[in-house]
């Protein structure tokens, strides 16, 4: 490490970007490492299914952009690595750990509220993952309005907010960027297992009763774990059942 960034990884910052994962697509080819690029302002920012993604300024946006090895359902499992990166990310700058939680599968919250969310896109051919990005979204210093986001969904919130810090982006990266390159080591060296473990340890409503949204289906049940896979297992009153993606509510 040099100068509080990993050793290893290249960090490009844009003043002005259509999206990050966009930009991440665009470079994949040419890089020769992993790479962090932050958009300090996005005009084309998106979420989860293609979804719209709200970036007030002085919110942070970046991507994770790199060639992985493993299967593709290995290669997913790298947002909880990343979950947990954010996290840790958060902590540093706060000073505090209070109010914090994981929500299965890629959003951090914070006082019962959405902070951030991840995005993971890869790019390749014939079932092998050639480039992986890892966008990452987190609310600074402004909380999208309520009517930015789907009915049903956590209320957003910021940084500023509900803690009263406002780090820079910049500095936001270089935090986020050291999480996760201990994590993407530990990731790699022992698999997911020790990454399941401290994901489960910060799980929202663990033990509760939620409900998780398919693109079939509506499932409500006690959340019991993520399991080796990273599914989302939940005991209903019929059955025990792993569920590979959904959206959760509760």
């Amino acid at each position: 490490m040099k100068d509080g960034w990993p050793d290893g990884y290249g960090r490009r910052v844009l003043a002005e970007v259509d999206s990050t994962n966009a930009e991440a697509a665009r470079i994949a080819p040419t890089l020769s490492g992993p790479e962090w690029i932050l958009g300090l302002r996005q005009t084309a920012a998106r979420g989860r299914r293609g979804r719209g993604w709200t970036h007030p300024d002085d919110n942070f946006a970046a991507t994770l952009v790199m060639r992985p090895d493993g299967a593709p359902g290995q290669v997913a499992l790298r947002s909880f690595v990343a979950a947990l990166a954010v996290f840790d990310a958060v902590v540093a700058v706060t000073g505090r750990s209070e109010g914090l939680a994981l929500k299965w599968p890629n959003d951090v919250l914070l006082n019962g509220g959405k902070l951030a969310g991840i995005l993971l896109e890869s790019m390749g051919s014939g079932g092998a993952v050639a480039h992986l990005a890892i966008g990452v979204g987190v609310n600074l210093a402004q909380a999208p309005a309520a009517a930015d986001v789907e009915e049903g969904a956590l209320r957003p919130v910021a940084l500023l907010s509900e803690m009263g810090v406002t780090p820079e982006p910049e500095a936001f990266l270089d935090g986020l960027a050291v999480a996760y390159a201990r994590y993407e080591d530990q990731f790699t060296q022992y698999g997911f297992a020790p990454i399941r473990t401290a994901w489960l340890a910060h799980a929202a409503k663990l033990g509760e009763v939620i409900t998780a949204r398919t693109g079939r289906e509506e499932i409500t049940g006690t959340f019991e774990t993520v399991d080796e896979a990273g599914n989302l297992v939940l005991t209903t009153a019929k059955s025990r059942q792993a569920i590979p993606a959904a959206d959760v509510f509760f």
